[in-house]
């Protein structure tokens, strides 16, 4: 149901008191504009500096108030059945006798043809109003809207515009999620950079919408870089990935397929969950947006539930998207210290995941599972469970091949079977870090670091396998007791046959 249509239902059903959350007051000005003038409804508003004004049409008396329980009386005073747009009305949320005024006339207007509309930037209400309010979410603006603003800015003398039919489409995708008044400012800067419009611009946009994504305070928004290259190992997960490529295109939805809901990583630290996010980011070329669970709590009662909402109705305007909830089981950890805080956005986040339409895949990543609830890996949350074990001999020569070539150096330049055996136990961020200490040797001898200056940098780590070998054990018997898919082919056969797992399930049964 549009925005539209559903003021229009709550207007006709004689609601007294709707609640507008929105930043954007001129627009929503507007689409109020039209749906009274649509069903030929008079509407004023007002406002602690101007006072009454006639939105709809002019009249040649209006009533005279300059604070809002002056303003109160005469709406109830008010011969006209008329909608009353009260702007910054939430201002006065604290005051006790306003609240008291408000809800009395909000009561009284039942027998009459008359409604309030409150514009906010929040949705938070005193409690003595929550019976009498209806709080309605003015959406952002959607890809027509959109694209009539830069039609005008088109227009512009002296502009030249050289975008394609779907240049203009992805330009107008990448300005998603930004506000009306955001949007025409991020393309009049667009055209002020080079006096023309084209698919270049499109990066432009990009970046001023990190910056405005950013300001939200609780979501990220990440440059996708990595690909399947870029990813050692995991070919359950990157077959499972690439299967799932075109699932949010047109031709998708047509076929009657659903968009994917997600998939939880969860696994031994180090193994690649979050480059595996980034990685899905550049797979799917779809916007990346990492959730910052910690921005999420403010010291407000309500703020941090209505930071949580406003995070996940941002991500679900920039949709299609993956939205990257990284260390999940630290978020929520709160253990009912916070009053329930945690508690309370937690379960905001897993009824969204639930019941979202929107296509957000979440990238969830975790590596404690004795701290996930388990209604958070229960079926419906996501699309698949993924366990990353310790790299197999084949996936560490895929991760020394990885990192070599990121940092320039021909893999045929070293002995990588050697290697891939010498780190057996060793997961891809330390390979990683053993790669970039024997540079340090090889850099201060001023010569080109070689297989013995890894195997030796090698040698001098504790890896986890062995510095946290019980908290490893037990992470691989949870996939092993099938709780899980494995995120790699052979990595069940390589964990029993290589390493020791603690309290292993009985094979047999007495009978």
């Amino acid at each position: 149901m549009t925005f539209q249509k559903e003021l229009d239902i709550y207007l006709r059903a004689r609601f007294t008191l709707i609640v507008l959350v929105t930043l954007e007051e001129e627009r929503a000005l507007q689409t109020i504009k039209e749906v009274c003038s649509q069903s030929n409804r008079p509407c004023l508003t007002w406002d602690v500096a101007d006072g009454f004004q006639s939105l709809t049409s002019s009249q040649a008396s209006l009533p005279a108030a300059r604070d809002a329980l002056t303003a109160l009386e005469q709406i109830e005073k008010a011969d006209t059945d008329a909608l009353f747009v009260l702007k910054d009305f939430h201002d006065c949320w604290a005051n006790a006798q306003f609240r008291r005024k408000l809800r009395s006339v909000a009561q009284r207007l039942k027998f009459t043809k008359k409604s309030l509309l409150v514009t906010s930037p929040t949705s938070n209400i005193p409690p003595e109003l929550k019976d009498e309010a209806v709080v309605v979410e003015f959406p952002l603006p959607k890809e027509a809207e959109l694209e009539t603003v830069l039609d005008q800015l088109s227009q512009t003398p002296g502009i030249q515009v050289n975008l394609t039919k779907l240049g203009k489409e992805k330009l107008i995708q990448a300005a998603l999620g930004l506000t009306t008044s955001q949007a025409q400012r991020v393309f009049a800067k667009a055209i002020v950079s080079n006096r023309r419009l084209d698919e270049r611009d499109i990066i432009l946009v990009t970046e001023e919408k990190k910056q405005i994504i950013r300001e939200s305070q609780a979501l990220e928004f990440y440059a996708v870089n990595e690909n399947l290259n870029d990813v050692g190992g995991l070919g359950v997960l990157k077959d499972w990935l690439k299967l799932r490529e075109r699932a949010f295109t047109q031709e998708a939805k047509d076929y009657g397929l659903p968009a994917p809901k997600g998939i939880a990583l969860i696994g031994i630290p180090g193994t690649g969950k979050s480059l595996t996010a980034k990685m899905i980011g550049g797979l799917w070329r779809l916007p990346l947006l990492k959730l910052d669970i910690g921005a999420l709590f403010g010291s407000l009662v309500g703020e941090s539930e209505e930071r949580t909402r406003k995070a996940l109705k941002l991500a679900e305007t920039v949709a299609p998207c993956i939205l990257w909830i990284d260390e999940m089981e630290k978020a929520f950890a709160g253990g009912g210290l916070d009053g329930g805080t945690s508690t309370r956005v937690f379960g905001t986040i897993l009824t969204w995941m639930q019941e979202k339409t929107a296509p957000c895949f979440v990238v969830a990543t975790a590596n404690n599972i004795n701290q996930l609830p388990p209604e958070l890996l229960r079926k419906g949350r996501f699309d698949e469970i993924f366990f990353l074990d310790l790299p197999t001999i084949v996936e560490r020569e895929e991760i020394f091949n990885v990192h070599l070539h990121k940092r320039r150096r021909e893999s045929l330049d070293f002995e990588i079977q050697k290697l891939a055996q010498s780190s057996e136990g060793y997961v891809g961020a330390e390979i990683e870090q053993a790669i970039i200490d024997a540079m340090y040797l090889g850099f201060n001898q001023q010569r080109e670091f070689n297989t013995q200056d890894i195997l030796s940098t090698l040698n001098r780590q504790v890896p986890l396998s062995v510095s946290q070998k019980e908290t490893i054990g037990a992470l691989r018997n949870w996939l092993r007791e099938g709780r899980a898919q494995s995120a790699s082919f052979e990595e069940i056969k390589e964990a029993e046959k290589e390493f020791v797992i603690l309290e292993p399930l009985p094979l047999e049964l007495d009978n």
